[in-house]
């Protein structure tokens, strides 16, 4: 395939935060519309159950919005007919807009066949009408609400599900319940779809497959601006080969354009409404689990940062902390901070912070600005650094100053 243009890597930067929202203009408070903006940006917020600082959902949001009420992330993803967020697969356990349901069927369809997602999940067509049944007359409710008292399995490290909760989960990857929500213990609350997503969503025709990758990949372009294949596939966990079909056609509609960018040894793809602002001034801590960052060889391509998540290494092994989060700084990651909320103290503890190569001199005075702001919106009192990193000096020094 022939490109017709080339970006260098500072451009390609560029695009790519642009199409995630950072050069949007801020709203001096944030609204529903607002939380709208950053959803047609980033399109998946991915779900995960790690709250040492906060959420990985929420995060995302507060990195694009500032400090904003988390109460309107609540009501995207509650109720019915104004629901404008679902959980389902789409990267992988993630809020996703309602209207991409119908690109889902494919998937659906595929959990189905293969009875469930990673291992199969026993056919038990009688447990499975109960539980719907249940499920009908009971309303949303948790796996704990519906248990029937089997044993626990642990043939998975860190999972100890029941029968039911195994059933369940085989039954939201198929779409035959969906996630109403989730109680203030982070368990899935299940319910028919019919009283989940908004009627106009359910009575939508289901997307072939063709059309579904072509959909897939046409959002995963707009959100990363500038992406190869691989990246455009991650997105939304579709499988490579599937991607570059629909990336010929994209490319063959004009919707997607083939670039060199400087350092790649791969074609990207250009988005044709992506944008390059001459420059960015951006500022934010981006969790683990944020899409600038979450797909490792496109961060270390982008900004030449290696960045790993070490959540689950051995604490000795750990290299540069627990819950790590890049810290971006116009178009450049430029320090690594290890974060944890005490809560019941009211403080943000650093409890390491790294400089990159290359960082300029005033990354500690921006990054205690920032980290006061966070700690704010997590209703902190105080932020400490405890002096591991080597630009803990310089940001205990900015922190005392603030």
């Amino acid at each position: 395939m022939v490109t017709t243009q080339s970006l260098s890597r500072s451009q390609a930067r560029r695009v790519a935060l642009a199409a995630q929202g950072f050069a949007d203009r801020p709203h001096a408070t944030a609204t529903m519309r607002t939380l709208g903006r950053v959803v047609e940006r980033v399109q998946v917020l991915q779900v995960d159950s790690v709250n040492v600082l906060q959420r990985a959902h929420y995060l995302p949001l507060y990195s694009r919005m500032g400090g904003y009420d988390v109460d309107l992330l609540h009501r995207a993803a509650s109720g019915r007919d104004q629901r404008r967020l679902v959980e389902y697969w789409a990267h992988v356990q993630a809020f996703m807009p309602v209207d991409l349901w119908p690109a889902m069927a494919h998937r659906r369809a595929h959990y189905r066949a293969r009875r469930g997602k990673w291992s199969v999940v026993p056919e038990d067509a009688a447990a499975e009408a109960q539980l719907l049944r249940a499920i009908a007359q009971r309303g949303a409710s948790t796996a704990r609400e519906l248990d029937d008292g089997f044993a626990r399995t642990r043939d998975h490290w860190g999972w100890n599900w029941s029968r039911t909760r195994r059933l369940l989960d085989y039954l939201f990857t198929t779409g035959d319940v969906a996630i109403a929500g989730r109680t203030s213990s982070f368990e899935v609350r299940y319910d028919l779809p019919e009283r989940v997503l908004p009627p106009a969503v359910l009575a939508a025709p289901d997307l072939s497959e063709p059309d579904a990758h072509d959909e897939l990949v046409r959002r995963a372009a707009r959100s990363h601006g500038v992406a190869t294949a691989a990246c455009l596939a991650d997105y939304h966990r579709l499988k490579v080969g599937e991607a570059k079909a629909a990336i010929g056609r994209l490319v063959e509609q004009g919707e997607l354009e083939p670039v060199a960018v400087e350092g790649w040894t791969t074609t990207a793809y250009l988005h044709r409404d992506a944008r390059l602002p001459r420059r960015l001034e951006a500022r934010a801590v981006l969790s683990p689990f944020d899409p600038v960052v979450w797909q490792r060889a496109r961060t270390e391509a982008l900004f030449g940062m290696r960045y790993r998540i070490e959540i689950y290494v051995p604490a000795p092994q750990r290299v540069h902390g627990y819950y790590v989060l890049p810290f971006l700084l116009g178009d450049e990651l430029v320090a690594r901070v290890d974060l944890k909320a005490d809560r019941a103290a009211r403080r943000l503890l650093v409890q390491a912070v790294w400089g990159e190569p290359g960082a300029p001199d005033h990354t500690a005075s921006e990054l205690a600005v920032e980290l006061w702001r966070l700690a704010r919106w997590l209703g902190l009192d105080d932020v400490v650094a405890t002096g591991r990193g080597d630009l803990a000096p310089a940001l205990e020094a900015e922190l005392h100053a603030t």
